[in-house]
């Protein structure tokens, strides 16, 4: 077998062992499958790229984190104001819970749903919208009869009190 097709294979291997994980962290880091798609296809492709140059035995996981970290960032940057956007800090949080330990991302994403049900209807009603399939803050905003912008601030004061419901509840836990 040639060195090429070795190289192939471990990378084939590495991401196929690890892509739902890397989805995953993907997903918890922008608003919806489609953008989570495109992301990890670029994540993919620009790890195959840089493939050289990771150590094998080192954490392909955690390495294609951080391709995927920073494709999130570009990704983010090239939207602007034009999709709905997870503050920094909630990105950040999720990022180092994520690299540091799987088991605290999990234990996050099951507070999520006890969390999501202590808030207001309205609020409740404002995320459900916002993340059926095929919407968008302007479908959101004409739905409810608000500006998009009321419906972008909304949206991140809502984030931010899952966010801080989310870090409360496992301050709590032993």
């Amino acid at each position: 077998m040639s060195s090429e097709s070795a190289k192939t294979e471990r990378f084939v291997r590495d991401l196929t062992e690890n892509a739902r994980r890397i989805y995953a962290y993907i997903f918890s880091l922008v608003p919806n499958w489609a953008d989570a798609d495109e992301i990890f296809q670029e994540t993919s492709a620009t790890a195959w790229t840089k493939y050289d140059e990771y150590q094998p035995g080192t954490g392909f996981r955690e390495w294609a984190f951080r391709i995927a970290y920073f494709k999130v960032l570009q990704f983010r940057k090239s939207q602007g104001k034009n999709v709905l956007r997870f503050s920094d800090r909630f990105i950040d949080e999720v990022d180092r819970d994520t690299r540091v330990g799987g088991e605290l991302w999990v234990r996050r994403h099951r507070l999520l749903g006890d969390c999501y049900e202590q808030l207001r209807p309205q609020d409740r009603q404002l995320i459900d919208l916002r993340y059926e399939p095929g919407a968008t803050t302007k479908s959101v905003a004409q739905t409810v009869g608000r500006s998009v912008d009321a419906i972008y601030k909304a949206l991140n004061r809502i984030h931010e009190q899952l966010l801080n419901c989310i870090d409360s509840k496992l301050e709590e836990l032993p």
